[in-house]
């Protein structure tokens, strides 16, 4: 199942509005964000039988009629708002800026973690760094950083995050189950959720969470409050360095993992991964793979992801295309068993095991 956008018929003059939106978009992104931080959007929402005139946006918000105005003109040249007799109507896109989950989170996550950085993206890929990064301090990745970064930059990271990984673990874990494994490696573990979870619904595994040790003092403190010190343990590692993985694990797990890498790194990671692996276990990666998706939207929310990793993250990382992963999952070594599609947002799982020949090679 393969994901290609199709080419979409329009006139000259609906290509050149079109090509004002992406023009005009961080202004409009903007004004959308003070209708939402002000209430105006759920204002909207809540009366959206009789709509409100501009007046009662006023009285309602208290704020000043030329601010109302400004953002409400914005709003209906979007297509946000709608307008009827004098009254002012929330529209379908609207309603989803305000009420959808995913729409929320990819907002928030533009505004607080990307906005600003994202000037420097050109920087960010002429050095292969985050040029991005600087706004939040002096760090040559986002990761070590994430518990010191700003509260609501901190929280809408992990919205994100847990956003499109949270929405699969049922179903992975589910797959996990048939596996028969008791004993899980989850590799780039982070807070410890999905440890938290396998040891919830998989009750006769023992986990081991293996992250930067500044992720994995968030884990034990999560895993400390959960009183699953017995079942979950954790390991402290930065994956590139020469410090070998913990042997003797069922199931490695890396869940949106590798697309924090460059291409060169992912093959170290699983190449190291391979030589840590006994022959009956087996490697699973859960990943959101922009051409395996049933639906385009899901498909633009992934590509769009992708900047994020170059800007802010680390400089050189992106979402994947299968054949791009699938090449390297197949140079390091280990065998695609299976792929498991659309579980969660649009997640595939990819299960592997250990070639026992390998040409020689190993």
């Amino acid at each position: 199942m393969y994901f290609n956008f199709k080419p979409k018929e329009k006139s000259a003059l609906d290509a050149q509005h079109e090509a004002q939106k992406i023009a005009f978009a961080p202004i409009i992104f903007q004004c959308v964000r003070v209708l939402k931080e002000w209430g105006i959007l759920k204002l909207l929402y809540e009366n959206d039988k009789s709509g409100l005139s501009h007046e009662e946006i006023c009285q309602e918000s208290q704020k000043s009629v030329y601010s109302i105005s400004l953002l409400l003109e914005s709003a209906l040249s979007a297509d946000i708002v709608e307008l009827k007799n004098d009254r002012y109507f929330l529209s379908k896109v609207g309603y989803f800026l305000q009420n959808d989950p995913m729409t929320v989170s990819n907002f928030d996550f533009n505004h607080y973690v990307n906005y600003l950085g994202m000037y420097h993206l050109d920087e960010a890929m002429e050095q292969g760094k985050p040029a991005g990064l600087k706004y939040f301090g002096d760090w040559q990745t986002i990761y070590p950083a994430l518990s010191k970064l700003p509260s609501k930059v901190k929280e809408s990271w992990f919205a994100f995050d847990h956003f499109y990984s949270d929405g699969a673990f049922e179903a992975a874990l589910k797959i996990l189950k048939t596996l028969n494994h008791k004993t899980v490696l989850d590799i780039g573990g982070n807070t410890g959720k999905f440890s938290l979870l396998c040891a919830k619904t998989l009750k006769d595994s023992t986990i081991c969470v293996a992250d930067l040790p500044e992720q994995i003092e968030s884990a034990q403190i999560n895993i400390k409050k959960a009183l699953l010190q017995k079942q979950i343990t954790t390991f402290a590692i930065d994956i590139l360095s020469s410090l070998p993985l913990p042997r003797g694990y069922n199931i490695v797990w890396m869940s949106q993992f590798l697309d924090c890498f460059s291409e060169e790194d992912i093959l170290k990671i699983l190449t190291k991964v391979y030589e840590s692996l006994e022959y009956d276990s087996r490697v699973c990666i859960l990943e959101p793979i922009w051409d395996r998706q049933r639906l385009e939207t899901s498909a633009f929310c992934i590509i769009n992801t992708s900047p994020y990793f170059t800007a802010i993250a680390n400089g050189k990382s992106r979402m994947f295309k299968w054949d791009n992963l699938k090449n390297l999952i197949e140079k390091s070594s280990l065998e695609i068993e299976c792929v498991h599609d659309n579980l969660g947002f649009g997640h595939s799982l990819i299960i592997c095991k250990k070639i026992k020949e390998n040409n020689g090679n190993k």
